[in-house]
């Protein structure tokens, strides 16, 4: 899986229209509706803004008037066959006088978005994992300057007979944190993650 470093661009021209594909990073709908208003003001002429959102929790599309299926699925299609994520991917089209039919859409939305990634700057996404520790009251501080240290972040915590923290790590770093975790509280941690 692969996030972009930046935002990224191109531009294509198909019978006279104009297909501008634009990428960019993000993490929540909130950005995406920002970045599309945005365009929308700095086009004022374009006649379609389609898009795709892909992000942890978050994704939709819209065809924005085009014939359904011919445009936001087309750039979907393209980001998941790169396997691009935390991403808004919009195509800005101005019209050029001409029909290109269901066919001649369905390419230009997907080649502008193709195209755009040639020029994006790709970096792998290391997965996350979530896991839940329970732990003593007083070894509480400890455990969560730790985290600060690892950069895990504690995403949830549940106080009763003692402290549950929920907590969201690369998976690659479980398996030494929780040892090293272990360690630090001389043993008195539990993992009550559920099993993946």
């Amino acid at each position: 899986m692969y996030q972009l470093a930046a935002s990224a661009t191109a531009e294509i021209e198909i019978k006279k229209s104009r297909f501008i594909g634009l990428l960019y990073p993000l993490t929540t709908r909130a950005e995406a509706r920002a970045i599309l208003a945005g365009l929308r003001a700095q086009h004022p002429n374009a006649v379609h803004f389609c898009w795709v959102l892909m992000c942890d929790g978050d994704s939709g599309l819209d065809d924005d008037g085009e014939p359904s299926g011919t445009a936001a699925r087309p750039m979907y299609n393209v980001l998941v066959h790169k396997d691009v994520f935390n991403v808004l991917a919009v195509v800005v089209r101005y019209w050029g006088g001409m029909k290109l039919g269901a066919g001649g859409l369905t390419r230009a939305y997907g080649q502008a978005i193709s195209e755009a990634i040639k020029n994006a700057e790709l970096l792998p996404v290391e997965a996350m994992c979530e896991r839940r520790f329970v732990l003593q009251f007083a070894d509480e501080s400890s455990l969560r300057r730790y985290c600060e240290q690892q950069d895990v972040s504690v995403i949830d915590a549940q106080y009763g007979d003692a402290v549950t923290l929920l907590l969201k790590m690369k998976c690659s770093q479980v398996d030494v944190f929780t040892r090293a975790a272990f360690d630090l509280l001389r043993g008195a941690l539990e993992d009550r993650s559920d099993p993946a």
